[in-house]
């Protein structure tokens, strides 16, 4: 290595010392996310019938390559339907200890029922909370369990530490993100 290598070297240390720095004062400043980010899963719904897409064929637990995925089937009520089809998932979970966030179970969801939505912040102290049920992951809930739950515990809404740029992604019709 040379003199001249060293100083090409230091004159991009020296020319990036004063540039405006890109750091973000979170969780004050809310972090800005490209709509493209993939974070916790969303199970979105049918928008005229508000009913659950999901159908129940536990082809996202097939294709997760982690296992983190437990779907259980039970057949539609005729006279009171929770999906359109002829089956309903009765249990949806996902272990979020597991899960990659690798989009291998939105890829091979036939209906479009699993999309990753752009929330991020799932940090917890409890085992339990990390077993994300189908009520915690449907449309219409905002936050995470531990957000929900702090917020619950303060008396205040759930504040997203995120926005999206643009406004997120066509699948995640019906999610509300900050903007």
């Amino acid at each position: 290595m040379g003199v001249l290598e060293i100083a090409k070297g230091m004159g991009i240390t020296l020319g990036k010392l004063f540039q405006k720095p890109v750091t973000v004062s979170y969780p004050e400043q809310r972090a800005t996310l490209q709509p493209r980010f993939r974070g916790r899963h969303v199970l979105t719904r049918h928008p005229g019938t508000n009913l659950e897409k999901c159908i129940g064929c536990s082809l996202c637990a097939a294709a997760c390559p982690a296992y983190a995925i437990y779907v259980e089937a039970a057949e539609n009520d005729p006279a009171n339907p929770t999906s359109p089809g002829e089956r309903y998932a009765s249990v949806y979970e996902i272990n979020m200890l597991r899960c990659i966030f690798c989009g291998m179970c939105e890829e091979a969801c036939p209906t479009g029922a699993v999309v990753m939505g752009n929330e991020f912040e799932m940090a917890d102290y409890r085992y339990g909370d990390f077993v994300y049920a189908k009520e915690d992951m449907l449309v219409g809930v905002e936050g995470s369990l531990p957000q929900r739950r702090e917020a619950a515990r303060k008396g205040q809404p759930v504040r997203l530490g995120f926005k999206v740029e643009g406004g997120p992604r066509a699948e995640l019709e019906g999610v509300k993100y900050p903007q």
